[in-house]
């Protein structure tokens, strides 16, 4: 146990090292490149300001990571396959990007080609999930200490998972710092499943996904000096859905991710609501936005949900290590 907490720990610190030496060079890059971010018009009257900030930076962690996989892992089936997830996610959102901020084109990709292009993600994932890592079926129901096997009704699970995740940290990215700092908390419990679970090399990918988050964070806080646009959010939700399906732990993850699920479902509940009732029930979706239109600081925000986060992890792994 004791080596595998110490490569984590170096991973960790190689991952948060390569983040902040990047950092120099790709922001002068996407700024050079007019890589800049456009503002909502009826977003919160603090984000006019934000206008032009570089975004596309989600390239500094998937490169972190990548790196500090390959260097302390790389010849992990596991961690391929997880890191190959992050990369099909992140490219997609480069996608989404270029053609936002580069092409000009303020919609981006259509809703149904992001969905089409993750589901096929996500199939291509279960099936090297179950055939090629012969991880079987099954889930761990946290709290029960018992299993479930879904049979052939796991493939599209497995997809929904990647697929809510993905969103679900998209849609979480919307102040400085607060995507990053969510999703540090999240990889680190999704280490110490690892660790429980005995995937060590895992251990070792999302040790670099939590160092590689915290190193983003040097340039991502407030105010930003980068943005880490879908290129980066999307990257973070199929890694961290990834790293929990290889451990079984899809079920667990819901409530780690608990940050994620609950933004998630402020829009859903906002459109839902609007389209039955023609009423909001939040100023503004997602949840973080309706915080500040409320009056809280940009900054209060993200240190509460980051806070939330936190209690959602402790959360989770009481559930988890009920089975472990």
């Amino acid at each position: 146990m004791y080596p595998a907490i110490i490569n984590a720990v170096l991973a960790a610190g190689t991952a948060v090292i390569i983040s902040v030496l990047l950092g120099p060079v790709i922001i002068p890059w996407l700024t050079r490149l007019k890589v800049g971010q456009s503002i909502r018009e009826e977003g919160p009257h603090g984000h006019y300001a934000k206008a032009g900030t570089p975004t596309m930076g989600g390239i500094i962690i998937v490169s972190a990571v990548t790196a500090t996989s390959l260097l302390w892992a790389g010849g992990s089936p596991e961690v391929i396959i997880a890191g190959l997830t992050m990369l099909a996610f992140g490219a997609v959102g480069f996608w989404d990007d270029y053609i936002k901020v580069v092409l000009k084109r303020s919609l981006g990709l259509r809703a149904r080609e992001k969905l089409v292009l993750q589901l096929l993600i996500g199939l291509i994932f279960g099936w090297l999930l179950v055939y090629y890592l012969g991880r079987g079926t099954e889930i761990i129901i946290p709290f029960w200490g018992m299993t479930l096997d879904l049979g052939y009704l796991y493939f599209p699970f497995v997809v929904v998972v990647l697929m809510s995740a993905a969103n679900g940290a998209n849609l979480t990215d919307g102040l400085d710092g607060l995507a990053a700092g969510v999703t540090f908390f999240i990889a680190l419990a999704l280490g110490v499943i690892c660790l429980i679970t005995d995937h060590v090399s895992l251990l070792v990918f999302s040790a670099a996904l939590a160092g590689a988050c915290l190193g983003f964070l040097v340039f991502n806080r407030h105010p930003a000096r980068i943005f880490m646009g879908d290129t980066g959010s999307m990257a973070l939700g199929g890694a961290v859905a990834a790293v929990a399906a290889i451990n079984k732990a899809e079920i667990a993850l819901v409530i780690i991710a608990g940050v994620y699920v609950i933004e998630t479902l402020s829009v859903i509940i906002q459109v839902v609501s609007f389209q039955a009732v023609h009423k909001r029930v939040f100023l503004m979706a997602p949840l973080h936005h309706h915080y500040e239109l409320k009056g809280c600081s940009e900054t209060a925000v993200v240190k509460r949900f980051c806070l939330w986060s936190l209690l959602f992890v402790i959360i989770g792994l009481m559930g988890f290590l009920n089975w472990g």
